[in-house]
This record gives C-alpha cells, sequence and structure tokens, in this order.
C-alpha cells in the first residue's frame, strides 16, 4: 500500500477558525492523505466564539491529535516524515514565534521542524491592518523559506457567499501542498474575449 501523505495542521488564535476546520474537512476528502491536527489553547477558544464548536469537535475531523503543550509528539521531530505544514489561521503571536525559533509550544515546535527540514510550511496569518513588527516577521520567515499566505479573497470568482470565499483559500492551501483537489469551482483562465477586445485607454 501507498504511504499517505501526512499533512500537519496548526490552528491558533486569530480570527478565522472556520479556515482550519474547512482546510481539515477539505483534507479528509483527499485520498491517501493522513491530516495531524494541534489546536492552541487560544485556537480553541477563538473557534468556540466564532463557531460554536469545542475542541474535540476539531479533532475529530483530523486522523491524529496532539495537545499544543506536547513537545514530545511525533510531529516534534525532523526524523516524523510529513508532507508539509500550514497553521490556519495563524495569529501575529505564532508567527512571532516561529520567526524568532522560540517553539515554545508543538505548533511552534512542529513549525521549527518544517523549515529546518526544508518542508513546506504556509502560515495563514491573519490580522489587519499591520505594524512594522508584523511586516518584519512575515519577511523573516519567507527568507527562512516558508510562505506566508493571508486569506485574501480573489473577487474574480465573483463570490455569492462567505462560503465561496472560504472555500477558495481552502482550494489555495490544498494547491500549495500540491495536492489534487476539487474544492476550487473556477480558476483564473484569463480575461474574457470580450474584455480583451477593449480598446486601449
Amino acid at each position: 500500500m501507498t504511504t499517505p501523505r501526512k499533512i500537519i495542521v496548526g490552528i491558533t488564535g486569530a480570527s478565522g477558525a472556520v479556515l482550519g476546520v474547512r482546510f481539515l474537512q477539505a483534507l479528509a476528502r483527499l485520498d491517501g492523505v493522513e491530516s495531524h491536527v494541534i489546536v492552541s489553547s487560544s485556537g480553541a477558544l477563538t473557534a468556540a466564539q466564532e463557531l460554536g464548536i469545542k475542541r474535540s469537535d476539531i479533532e475529530a475531523l483530523a486522523d491524529v491529535a496532539y495537545s499544543a503543550r506536547d513537545i514530545g509528539a511525533a510531529v516534534a521531530s525532523g526524523s516524523f516524515l510529513t508532507a508539509g505544514m500550514v497553521v490556519v489561521p495563524c495569529s501575529m503571536k505564532t508567527l512571532a514565534g516561529i520567526a524568532n525559533g522560540l517553539a515554545d509550544n508543538l505548533i511552534g515546535r512542529a513549525a521549527d521542524v518544517m523549515l529546518k527540514e526544508r518542508r513546506r510550511l504556509v502560515l495563514v496569518a491573519r490580522e489587519t491592518p499591520l505594524n512594522l513588527a508584523h511586516l518584519r516577521n512575515m519577511a523573516a520567515v519567507t527568507e527562512m523559506g516558508a510562505i506566508v499566505m493571508p486569506p485574501v479573497p480573489a473577487f474574480y470568482t465573483r463570490p455569492q457567499s462567505v462560503d465561496d470565499i472560504v472555500n477558495h483559500t481552502v482550494g489555495r492551501l490544498l494547491d500549495l501542498l500540491g495536492l489534487e483537489h476539487a474544492e476550487l469551482p473556477r480558476r483564473w483562465a484569463g480575461l474574457s474575449d470580450s474584455l480583451a477586445r477593449l480598446p486601449e485607454a
């Protein structure tokens, strides 16, 4: 049998818990993928506030769940082979911890492993507006090899609901991990012929 691709999902206390939940649901629909989730205490509080769900509800969506305090978990070691990690949503505190190598909980440690092993790490940073510390931390993690992907909506898809926007973000995350999926009903295919023929200003 083919070994499943292991994907680590960190869910932290930034607003946007639905992004992490929907991402786990999308992973569950894919064959050959095994999800490993870590929910921080702030992430659990935010999910309860925004979605009315408990930590156990989120953990039930994954194949394996860990406590953020469990620094000795499998995902804390580079010898545990994974296909990548997504922190969704990623709080500015978590971003700062990763940028500075603190590894003070399992989410930070697992992210640190991704960087040192040169594996894919995607941080769905959720904050606006951004101060200079936020920007510098984003630059730092990018220089280390991570991808910073704020959940910015794409309006060329003409979204009709919040669900449409969330699903587009989830589809783009799956793209970044190189996973085949059907989460994006519409991809950019260039301007329509009528728009392309408009005269120049």
